[in-house]
């Protein structure tokens, strides 16, 4: 009898927590339980990491660039939470294939990037998700990089990317997260984190430097 009480209620507790997570959802990502664990992900970043955001302005359908700066592990999942398209996140080779998460990073569409010696490979898969009108996601730095740390020269990937498919970058400035400088532990180590978001950049009629320049003072705090 208490093995019964106990399956019911742990039932009722899963299915509880499902219908919330759902409710939560705010981007349609083609599949029940990707849209489930998205609305986990906001609910987590909303009240464990107390986020405090406003929606980054993307265009409703089409392709498009989200670009931030790179201090933690937790930054993806709190430009997901400020996102209300599906984002595919271009991110390094290794980190894609960290054991136990490369079932999660490939369910999410990330397009893993081979730093060393094939980088190209992961632009041309970024530029057929462009092609379809996918959202894609990159952090201009290459790697986790603080304010404090040696100024570093963005990848210009971004740029070429965006002039290619003459599709807007949305820049976004991310604060206040207390794990900054760590990978994975930072998800754990609570926050009160908040994402500064700006309107989106036309990068058709500017040079390349020029584009690149504008993005760095953006996700560098300079605007």
């Amino acid at each position: 009898m208490v093995m019964v009480v106990f399956c019911s209620v742990f039932l009722s507790m899963v299915v509880i927590t499902i219908v919330v997570c759902l409710r939560a959802n705010d981007a349609d990502w083609g599949r029940g339980w990707r849209n489930g664990l998205d609305g986990l992900v906001r609910l987590f970043c909303r009240y464990f990491h107390r986020f405090e955001y406003q929606s980054i302005p993307l265009p409703e359908q089409g392709p498009a660039l989200v670009v931030s700066n790179h201090v933690s592990g937790l930054d993806p999942l709190l430009l997901v939470t400020a996102s209300r398209r599906p984002l595919r996140f271009l991110i390094a080779e290794e980190e894609y294939y960290r054991f136990g998460l490369t079932w999660l990073f490939r369910a999410a569409g990330c397009i893993p990037v081979d730093r060393s010696r094939r980088p190209d490979i992961a632009l041309l898969q970024a530029r057929r998700a462009l092609e379809r009108g996918e959202v894609i996601a990159l952090f201009p730095h290459g790697r986790i990089h603080l304010d404090s740390d040696p100024p570093r020269k963005l990848k210009g990937g971004v740029v070429r990317l965006a002039q290619w498919h003459n599709c807007p970058i949305c820049p976004a400035r991310l604060d206040g997260i207390r794990g900054e400088g760590r990978a994975a532990p930072a998800v754990l180590i609570r926050s009160r984190a908040r994402l500064r978001s700006f309107p989106p950049l036309d990068c058709s009629h500017l040079s390349s430097d020029s584009c690149l320049e504008r993005v760095r003072e953006y996700i560098e705090g300079e605007k």
